[in-house]
C-alpha cells in the first residue's frame, strides 16, 4: 500500500462487502458511502504532482447504483472534478443521476464551473462528504445547488450511520491539511522520524545512515513530495548535510527550511545549493550578519525573528501561504515544536535494530514530563509494515470539527466571496481558492494571445503563456521543445515548474531581452485576461483604493512578501491595469510602473 501524507481511512473493502446486502438494514447507506469513499480516493491522486491544494473527487452513478463517470481535480487552475465526471459519463446518462463528492465544490470567485456542470447535465441529487473548510466558501455551492432544485445530502448531517461515519472521517483525512490550516491559522505539520527498536535516531557518535530500510526511505520521499516545505534544525545540517529533495516522490519539490538560533552552520552545505529548489534559513535577529550575507550570495533567503520559536515560525509560513509542513528535525527541535502545539501528526518508522548507547539521541527531546500520565497519546493510530520496518502513525491533535461554525442555509446564501478578510487597505492574493485568488496567474481562465504572425493562440492559463514566452523566438530545437512542453502542461503549476527549471538549467536558451521584456509581456497577458472576463474586471475595479500584494512565498520579483521586501510587480501591474480601466492614467506601462511602491 502506498504511503499517503493524508491517508484516507482504509474502509473501501469493508464498504464493498457491506453493499452485498443492498436493501437490507443499512445497505443504501453503504452504497452511498462506497461512492463517496471512491471520490475521496480519487481526490488524493494528484498529490505528489502539484503543491498541496484542496483535494476534490467526483463519482456519478445511476439511480440503479452503477458508476458511469468520475474525475478528480489535478491542480488549482485545471478542470474541476465535477466537470470531468460529467464529461466521462455523457450528458444523456447524467439526467436523474446522483453525483458523489468527497467535499463541497470550492470554485474561485466568479467561476461556477463545478456547480454548473452538475446542474446543466441534469444531475438530480448530490451527496457531499463534508462542507468546505474555508469560511468564505463554506455552504456556497450547497446553496447554489439547492437553489437550482438539486437535492443535496451531506454525510454526517442528512445521512448518518456507522459506515457513513467512517467515510466522513476519510473525507476529512484527505483534506486534513486544509482543515487544520483553516482551524488553527498555521500550516498542517507532520513530524517524521526513523528510530531503532530501542528508540535511537543515531549512534552515540551521531551516525544515522541508515536506520530505516530503502523501502521506508522511498516512502519518505513520497511524503516530501506532498508537502509545501521541510523543516530541519542546525544539528541536522551539521551532522547529516542533507539534500531534502523529493527524489522520485512526485513532480513537486518542497522548499527547505532551516531553523538555527545562532547560525552556527557550515559555510558549504547541500542545502545552500538552490539551483533546483529554494532554501529559507530562519534565525534570531542579529545572528551572524556576515554569514547571512554569505547565504544570500548563494541564493538562500534569511528571515530573522525577535525570538526564534516554532509557533512564530509556523505563523509566519502560514502568512506566506504554506498549507503543509514536514518536520524532519532532531530531538531538541521536535520537542520544542511539540511543546508549541504546532505538530499535528506523527510518522515513526521503527527499524528492527538495536544500537544502545547512553548518549545516543532519541527522536524527541525533553518535554518536562515526570509521570506516564502526562504522556501524549496519539489518536487514530495506524500500523503498517514497510519492508522490515514498522510505520506507526497517528494524530497528536484531533481533526478539528467544523460543525459548530457551519453557517445556516440562510447565512450561507448571504456570504459575499469578495469580502476582504485582510486589512482594508492591503489585499493579498496567491492561491486561486482564496477570496482574491483569481488575480493569480494560476486561475482557470484560458486566454487568447497573438503569436509572432498575428494569429491568435489559446493558452490554458496566464502562467502557461508567461513561462513559455521565456523561450519564444529562440532558434533552437530544445527551446522550441520547452515552449511546446509548457503549453501542453496539465496545470499552471507544471508549466511554472518546467519554465523555471529550464531557465535555471539552460539560461542560454532564454531570450536575451527577457529581463527587459517580461514586465511588458505580463502586463499584456493580464490586460487580456481581465478584459476577457467581465467578472474578473468587476472584482479588480472593486479594489479601487487598496494596495494589491502578490503573497507568493518564493518570488521576490513578482511577489510583495511579508514585510514588503519583495518588488511586487504582479500587484503593481494589476493596480496599473485597474487605473487604466478606471481611466485614471495613461495605458503606457513605462509611465506608471513605479508609482505603486508598497
Amino acid at each position: 500500500m502506498a504511503l499517503t501524507f493524508f491517508s484516507p481511512t482504509p474502509v473501501t473493502c469493508r464498504l464493498a462487502a457491506a453493499t452485498n446486502g443492498l436493501g437490507h438494514g443499512n445497505g443504501d447507506h453503504a452504497l452511498e458511502a462506497r461512492f463517496v469513499q471512491r471520490a475521496a480516493d480519487l481526490s488524493d491522486k494528484s498529490a505528489g504532482f502539484t503543491s498541496p491544494h484542496p483535494n476534490f473527487g467526483c463519482v456519478i452513478a445511476t439511480p440503479r447504483g452503477h458508476a458511469i463517470g468520475e474525475g478528480y481535480l489535478y491542480a488549482q487552475g485545471t478542470k474541476p472534478a465535477e466537470l470531468q465526471a460529467v464529461e466521462a459519463a455523457g450528458a444523456g446518462l447524467c439526467r436523474g443521476a446522483t453525483a458523489y463528492l468527497n467535499m463541497e465544490p470550492g470554485d474561485c470567485h466568479g467561476d461556477h464551473t463545478a456547480v454548473s456542470a452538475l446542474v446543466q447535465s441534469g444531475i438530480a441529487r448530490v451527496v457531499i462528504g463534508m462542507r468546505h473548510p474555508l469560511q468564505h466558501l463554506r455552504g456556497n455551492a450547497i446553496s447554489a445547488l439547492r437553489s437550482e432544485g438539486v437535492h443535496v445530502d451531506i454525510l454526517g448531517e442528512d445521512l448518518q450511520s456507522k459506515v457513513i461515519e467512517e467515510v466522513v472521517k476519510s473525507c476529512r483525512l484527505v483534506n486534513a491539511h486544509l482543515i487544520y490550516r483553516a482551524a488553527f491559522n498555521i500550516p498542517f505539520s507532520v513530524l517524521k522520524y526513523a528510530m531503532t527498536l530501542d528508540g535511537k535516531i543515531a549512534t552515540s557518535c551521531g551516525h544515522s545512515a541508515w536506520i530505516s530500510s530503502k523501502k521506508s526511505r522511498s516512502h519518505v520521499l513520497q511524503l516530501r513530495g506532498r508537502c509545501d516545505a521541510i523543516v530541519v534544525g542546525g544539528n541536522t545540517v551539521r551532522r547529516d548535510n542533507p539534500r531534502l529533495t523529493a527524489r522520485h516522490g512526485g513532480g513537486h519539490t518542497p522548499t527547505r527550511i532551516v531553523m538555527s538560533q545562532t547560525l552556527n552552520l557550515p559555510e558549504e552545505a547541500n542545502l545552500w545549493d538552490t539551483s533546483a529548489v529554494s532554501t529559507i534559513v530562519v534565525t534570531q535577529r542579529g545572528a551572524r550578519k556576515s554569514f547571512q550575507k554569505h547565504l544570500a550570495s548563494k541564493g538562500v533567503e534569511v528571515v530573522e525573528f525577535d525570538i526564534l520559536n516554532p509557533r512564530d515560525v509556523m505563523e509566519y509560513f502560514y502568512d506566506r501561504g504554506n498549507i503543509s509542513i514536514l518536520w524532519e528535525c532532531g530531538g531538541s527541535l521536535a520537542a520544542s515544536a511539540i511543546s508549541a502545539s504546532v505538530i499535528h501528526k506523527v510518522y515513526a518508522f521503527v527499524a528492527p535494530k538495536i544500537i544502545g548507547g547512553r548518549n545516543a539521541p532519541s527522536p524527541v527531546g525533553e518535554l518536562g514530563m515526570v509521570e506516564m500520565s502526562q504522556a501524549l497519546d496519539l489518536i487514530d493510530v495506524s500500523y503498517e509494515q514497510v519492508g522490515p520496518d514498522i510505520l506507526i502513525s497517528g494524530f497528536l491533535q484531533p481533526i478539528p470539527d467544523l460543525k459548530p461554525v457551519i453557517p445556516s442555509f440562510d447565512e450561507t446564501a448571504a456570504i459575499d466571496p469578495t469580502i476582504n478578510p485582510y486589512e482594508p487597505d492591503i489585499i493579498y492574493f496567491h492561491r486561486t481558492w482564496e477570496p482574491y485568488g483569481v488575480f493569480s496567474n494560476f486561475s482557470p481562465h484560458p486566454i487568447q494571445m497573438p503569436d509572432n504572425e498575428g494569429k491568435y493562440e489559446t493558452w490554458s492559463t496566464a502562467e502557461h503563456f508567461y513561462q513559455a514566452h521565456k523561450f519564444v523566438g529562440i532558434n533552437n530545437l530544445q527551446a522550441q521543445n520547452y515552449v511546446e512542453e509548457i503549453k501542453s502542461a496539465r496545470s499552471p503549476e507544471e508549466a511554472a515548474r518546467i519554465g523555471r527549471f529550464a531557465q535555471r538549467q539552460h539560461p542560454d536558451l532564454v531570450r536575451p531581452d527577457w529581463e527587459s521584456a517580461k514586465i511588458e509581456l505580463m502586463y499584456r497577458v493580464l490586460k487580456c485576461k481581465f478584459s476577457t472576463y467581465p467578472h474578473l474586471n468587476s472584482l479588480l475595479l472593486s479594489t479601487a483604493g487598496s494596495i494589491l500584494v502578490e503573497a507568493s512565498s518564493h518570488d521576490y520579483f513578482w511577489g510583495g512578501r511579508m514585510e514588503g521586501e519583495g518588488l511586487n510587480y504582479h500587484g503593481r501591474l494589476l493596480m496599473q491595469l485597474r487605473s487604466e480601466f478606471l481611466g485614471e492614467h495613461s495605458s503606457s506601462s513605462e509611465s506608471i510602473i513605479y508609482q505603486h511602491d508598497i
